[in-house]
């Protein structure tokens, strides 16, 4: 075989020449043994999560609430829905179609993400690419290794979605072969499709440019998210009376989300099971199942070709761009002047480990475009239409700080939550200098405070202004949002030096850790106490305004107090064990 046949038997990068000597001294590596060692990693993981029996029954009951709550929430919808004649089962498929929507656009965002560690920054790749393996097996392993990485979590999600359809519909354990048929292709799809984009996109990038990949990601998973929110169109679901006749409101039912996706295919497929006679959709399931080996068929020729030369310039050095920072220091320095000089240098620390991991701030984009998404759907909630009071015009925003809290703790979660554990095994060199522990979390803390503080004020105030609520709903959710986000700031950075994770390979990684599942606990914790503490004296206020009364204050203090001491400790006390926590730590 020649050296320029791209498909023959080589390792990635070596000639098919240069390892003829050493065929018949090395076995033959099969599929089996390239997954094998990811296979005894995990089993390891697993009996040592074993061993620390707390953590696991913690992760056990948490996982069944959240399915326990998911399908009573679902049974009984579903339910109501098969009780709507002509028009039940239309609903209950437009939300099956709408969920399996959501799936794909997570599934193609995180496949392509998680194909560029599998397949060009993985550790054990230099070994693996300069052993003689078939690259069609390279490609497979990577492949299945991609599948599961990405989808564990949208399995998990799925999983509760269906046994509610399963349950409202009586359909049986029949039920359950149908489902895995239907499951398989659907996440193994956007699998194969990542992997191409990814290989597509290492051959066109120069060098080791991930940064530049994955801000180019983020700018297309933000056009895929505004797409996808195009093509639910909620509002019109909301307002039926927006329609000429109830055949029109019919055929908005019964379109699909798009027919040419997998995401209809796969809902076509589940109802007719569920809906019809007990017989599957036969079209639907044929377009997933063949759609997804011409995926892999296509994705493996694309890898034959191109792999080769994408795994090299992937192990290039990246270029610097130490001029694009020092335009910028000049500014921030002078920002920061008053701080002093350790706390001016430990903030610039911080913001240089931000912008130098790629992963971090190419979110960015993101979360910009999810912001503009969220509050330009509060246009669409028709709050000013004839029979909304003004006691429901003004309680929406005031439930409109759950959402908004939640949405803070992801943020928190994903970029404070880590700020100890990056610091990885540099942490002892800060240890031994003279700096107190107090100016290292002092900067982590602010650094990360002060962005999601812009955030929440721009999530509430906006669209407060948008919903024209009263002065005294604006004062009350702006204030409640700037204590949570002190709160759920401090909380992030505290539990997550109680719980670091100095020797993870993936900053993404860090939240989904056992310590990461505390901190959101926590969080859920916090933000329930709060509004639940502003509940009386907030429909006290409304109420007496309803009806032409006056509130009394005194009712409404203890209410108001109970929030701003729970938001205190909730600040304090995190912030405070995670001194000790860190000073304990040996330099």
């Amino acid at each position: 075989m020649s050296d320029a046949a791209p498909h023959g038997t080589a390792p990635a990068l070596a000639a098919p020449g240069a390892v003829e000597g050493l065929a018949t001294r090395v076995p033959h590596v099969s599929l089996r043994h390239l997954l094998r060692p990811k296979w005894l990693s995990a089993r390891s993981r697993g009996r040592v999560a074993r061993t620390r029996g707390s953590r696991l029954l913690l992760l056990g009951t948490v996982g069944l609430v959240f399915w326990g709550v998911v399908m009573t929430v679902l049974i009984r919808l579903l339910s109501y829905f098969r009780g709507i004649p002509e028009i039940g089962s239309l609903l209950a498929a437009k939300l099956l179609g709408l969920a399996m929507l959501s799936f794909l656009a997570l599934l193609l965002l995180s496949n392509v993400i998680t194909a560029l560690s599998t397949f060009f920054l993985a550790r054990d790749l230099d070994m693996v690419a300069a052993a003689p393996v078939d690259w069609l097996r390279l490609y497979g392993a990577r492949l299945i290794e991609t599948v599961v990485h990405s989808s564990w979590m949208v399995v998990l999600m799925a999983i509760p979605i269906l046994i509610a359809y399963g349950h409202a519909y009586g359909a049986g354990m029949s039920f359950v072969p149908l489902a895995a048929g239907v499951l398989v292709p659907f996440l193994v799809i956007p699998a194969a499709v990542g992997a191409a984009v990814t290989l597509l996109l290492v051959n066109v990038f120069p060098a080791r440019r991930t940064r530049d990949i994955l801000s180019f990601l983020a700018v297309l998973a933000a056009a895929a998210l505004a797409l996808l929110f195009r093509l639910l169109r909620p509002e019109q679901l909301a307002r039926p009376e927006g329609f000429r006749s109830l055949v029109d409101f019919v055929a908005l039912l019964r379109a699909p989300a798009s027919p040419l996706l997998p995401s209809d295919w796969a809902q076509r497929a589940i109802m007719s099971w569920l809906d019809g006679s007990g017989a599957p959709d036969l079209l639907s399931l044929y377009l997933l199942w063949t759609t997804a080996a011409v995926a892999v068929v296509a994705g493996a020729v694309l890898h034959g070709r191109f792999y080769r030369r994408a795994f090299s310039k992937a192990q290039e050095g990246a270029t610097r761009r130490g001029h694009a920072w020092s335009a910028g220091a000049s500014a921030l320095r002078a920002l920061t002047r008053p701080l002093g000089v350790l706390r001016r240098e430990l903030v610039a620390k911080e913001i240089r480990l931000f912008f130098r991991d790629s992963t971090q701030w190419s979110q960015l984009v993101l979360l910009v475009v999810l912001l503009l998404v969220y509050v330009a759907n509060i246009k669409f909630l028709p709050l000013h239409t004839e029979g909304v009071s003004f006691f429901l015009l003004n309680m929406i925003p005031f439930l409109n700080l759950v959402l908004a809290g939640f949405v803070l703790a992801s943020i928190a979660a994903r970029f404070i939550f880590p700020g100890v554990s990056v610091e990885g095994r540099t942490l002892w060199l800060l240890r031994s200098s003279p700096m107190p522990v107090r100016s290292l979390l002092w900067a982590k803390y602010w650094t990360g405070t002060v962005p999601l503080l812009l955030l929440a004020l721009a999530i509430v105030v906006v669209t407060n202004i948008l919903m024209d609520v009263s002065r005294f709903m604006m004062i009350v959710s702006t204030l409640t949002i700037v204590s949570m986000t002190f709160a759920l700031s401090a909380m992030a950075l505290g539990i997550g030096a109680m719980y670091p994770q100095f020797a993870t390979e993936n900053v993404a990684q860090i939240p989904t850790s056992f310590g990461g599942l505390v901190y959101m606990m926590a969080a859920v914790a916090l933000i329930g106490g709060v509004v639940v503490s502003e509940a009386r004296p907030v429909y006290a206020y409304l109420g007496a305004h309803s009806f032409g009364a006056h509130a009394e204050p005194w009712r409404m203090v203890p209410g108001f107090a109970i929030a701003a001491l729970l938001c205190a400790a909730a600040t304090v006390l995190p912030l405070r064990a995670a001194v000790r926590r860190l000073e304990d730590v040996e330099p």
